[in-house]
C-alpha cells in the first residue's frame, strides 16, 4: 500500500494529480463485477435457451436471407441483363454494395487491432462483436464481384494457378486485386478472430454438460489448458496478428478506392479517395458496431456492465471525429472541382447536387456530417438509443455515398448522348436485402454458440482496478 506522503514525495503536483485524475476514471465494468460473474454473464448466453426476441429476430434476418439464394439463382439461369445496368453504367448497385460491405467489415479489424496495439482498454468489451462483424461484412462483400464476373464458372481466372493451366491473369484488371486484397484481408481477419476466440472456447467447454459439446468445444480450442507458456505465446501471436491487421485495414481500403481513383473518369479519379475510404471504413464500421451492441445489451440487461455507457460515449465520439474528416474530404472534393477549372469535373460535382440524383447527395452529406454534430452534446451521447438511431442513419447516408460515387459519375459521361438513368430492378434491390438478412443472421447465430464479450480480456479490467485501488492513496475507483 502506497500512502499519500510517499506519493508526494515521489511525483511532483502535476504528476500527483494526474494520477488522481487518472484514478477517478469512469470505470469500464460497473457494480464492481468479479471474475465469477462476469464468466457467469457472458457464458449465460450460449448456455441458457434463446430468449423470444431473439427468435423474432432470426425469423426476420432468415426471412431477408431467403432474397439472396433466389436471387442467385434466377441472376444465374437468366443471364446480367436482370440487372439494371445499362450503357454507361456498367457498374451499378453490384459494386456500389461491395464497396459497402467491405468499408463496413474494415473497422472490426480495427477496432481490435489498432485498439490493441494503443493499449485502450475499453476495446476489450467490443472487439469480439467488432471482429465478428468484419468476417460477416467480407462474406456479404464477396457476393457481388463473384457475380459481376457475368460467367461464374471462370471465377477461377482471378486466383492464382499453375501455368500448366495457360491462364494469364489481368493484373490490370481491378477485381484481380480486389480478390488479393479481400482474400488475404478475409484470411488474416479468421486468423485473428479465432485466435482471442481459443482462451473463452475453452471456457466453455470446461463449463459444458452435454458430451457432444465438450468435445467440440475441445476441438475448437485446441487443448487449451492456460499454462504461463500458453498465455505467454497467447499475447505475442495476438499482438502479431494485431499489427498485420492494421496494414491490411490500410491497404485493402486503399486498393478498393484506387479502384475508382486510378480512370480518368470525373468525380473519380481523385488523390483523396485512399485516406476518405480509410476515414469512411472507420466512420461506417463504428456505426455498425453501435447498431449491433446497443440491441444486444438491451437484450441481455447483464451485459449493460460491461457494454457500460463509456464505451458507447466514446464510439460516439469517434463517430464525431471521423464523421467530420468525411464532411472535410466532401468539401475538398467540391473545392478541387471548382480550382480545376475544368468544366467535366465541375459539372460532375454540379449535377452530384442538383442533378436527377441530387437526393442522394443530401442524404451523404446530412447524414455522414451534419448528423454527427449531435454527438457534440453530452446527453445524447449518453442516451444509448439515440445513439443507435444515429446509426442508423449513418449507415444509410455511407450507402448513399457509395451510390453519389459510383452512379451519378456513370449516368452522365463526356457525351450527352449517351446519358442514361440507372434503375436498380428487383434482382439489384433483393441481392442487397438478402445480404442485410444474411449478415445478421450470422451475427445472431454467432451470439448462441461463441462468447459475444471477450472473458479474458474483460477480467484484465478487474484486475486492473483491483491493482490500482490498492496503490491508490484514497483507494478511488480506477479502470485504465
Amino acid at each position: 500500500m502506497i500512502s499519500k506522503s510517499t506519493l508526494s514525495g515521489r511525483l511532483s503536483e502535476e504528476q500527483k494529480e494526474r494520477v488522481l485524475q487518472e484514478l477517478k476514471r469512469e470505470p469500464l465494468v460497473l457494480n464492481d463485477r468479479n471474475y465469477g460473474w462476469i464468466t457467469d454473464a457472458v457464458c449465460s448466453i450460449v448456455e441458457e435457451p434463446a430468449k423470444p426476441q431473439w427468435w423474432i429476430a432470426l425469423v426476420i434476418a432468415l426471412v431477408l436471407s431467403i432474397f439472396l439464394p433466389v436471387t442467385i439463382v434466377y441472376f444465374i439461369s437468366t443471364g446480367l441483363g436482370v440487372w439494371g445496368l445499362n450503357s454507361p453504367v456498367f457498374w451499378g448497385l453490384a459494386i456500389l454494395n461491395f464497396v459497402f460491405w467491405i468499408e463496413i467489415g474494415h473497422a472490426g479489424t480495427l477496432i481490435s487491432a489498432i485498439l490493441l496495439l494503443t493499449r485502450q482498454k475499453w476495446r476489450n468489451s467490443i472487439n469480439r462483436a467488432a471482429e465478428a462483424m468484419t468476417i460477416f461484412s467480407v462474406l456479404c462483400a464477396a457476393v457481388f464481384p463473384l457475380f459481376h464476373i457475368g460467367r461464374q464458372w471462370m471465377f477461377w481466372y482471378l486466383v492464382p494457378v499453375p501455368e500448366s493451366y495457360a491462364v494469364w491473369q489481368n493484373f490490370r484488371a481491378a477485381l484481380l486485386w480486389d480478390e488479393f486484397a479481400v482474400g488475404t484481408y478475409f484470411t488474416v481477419s479468421c486468423l485473428f478472430w479465432y485466435f482471442g476466440l481459443i482462451p473463452d472456447i475453452a471456457v466453455l467447454r470446461d463449463r459444458a454438460e452435454k458430451r457432444w459439446k465438450k468435445r467440440l468445444y475441445h476441438v475448437l480450442c485446441w487443448g487449451w489448458s492456460g499454462s504461463a507458456a500458453q498465455w505467454h505465446n497467447y499475447e505475442l501471436g495476438y499482438l502479431c496478428l494485431g499489427g498485420i491487421a492494421t496494414v491490411l485495414v490500410v491497404s485493402v481500403a486503399s486498393v478498393v478506392s484506387t479502384d475508382f481513383a486510378t480512370t480518368i473518369l470525373p468525380g473519380w479519379h481523385e488523390t483523396i479517395f485512399p485516406p476518405d475510404f480509410i476515414t469512411g471504413a472507420i466512420f461506417s464500421g463504428f456505426a455498425m458496431i453501435a447498431t449491433l451492441l446497443i440491441p444486444l445489451r438491451a437484450l441481455y440487461p447483464q451485459l449493460k456492465d460491461l457494454i457500460t455507457p463509456k464505451h458507447i460515449d466514446n464510439m460516439a465520439r469517434v463517430m464525431l471525429a471521423t464523421g467530420s474528416m468525411v464532411g472535410y474530404s466532401y468539401i475538398i472534393e467540391l473545392f478541387n472541382a471548382w480550382y480545376s477549372a475544368n468544366v467535366y469535373e465541375r459539372y460532375v460535382f454540379w449535377n452530384r447536387i442538383f442533378g436527377p440524383y441530387g437526393i442522394a447527395y443530401f442524404l451523404m452529406f446530412g447524414f455522414n456530417v451534419l448528423l454527427p454534430q449531435l454527438f457534440w452534446l453530452k446527453r445524447i451521447r449518453l442516451s444509448p438509443w439515440t445513439v443507435f438511431i444515429l446509426s442508423l442513419m449513418i449507415n444509410v447516408g455511407m450507402w448513399a455515398e457509395r451510390f453519389v460515387i459510383v452512379i451519378t459519375a456513370l449516368s452522365r459521361d463526356f457525351l450527352p448522348g449517351s446519358w442514361r438513368m440507372y434503375y436498380p430492378t428487383w434482382v439489384d434491390i433483393g441481392l442487397f436485402v438478402g445480404t442485410v438478412g444474411f449478415f445478421f443472421l450470422l451475427f445472431l447465430l454467432f451470439t448462441r454458440f461463441f462468447p459475444v464479450i471477450a472473458i479474458s480480456e474483460v477480467k484484465t479490467l478487474v484486475y486492473e482496478k483491483e491493482r490500482k485501488e490498492k496503490e491508490s492513496p484514497e483507494g478511488g475507483a480506477y479502470e485504465g
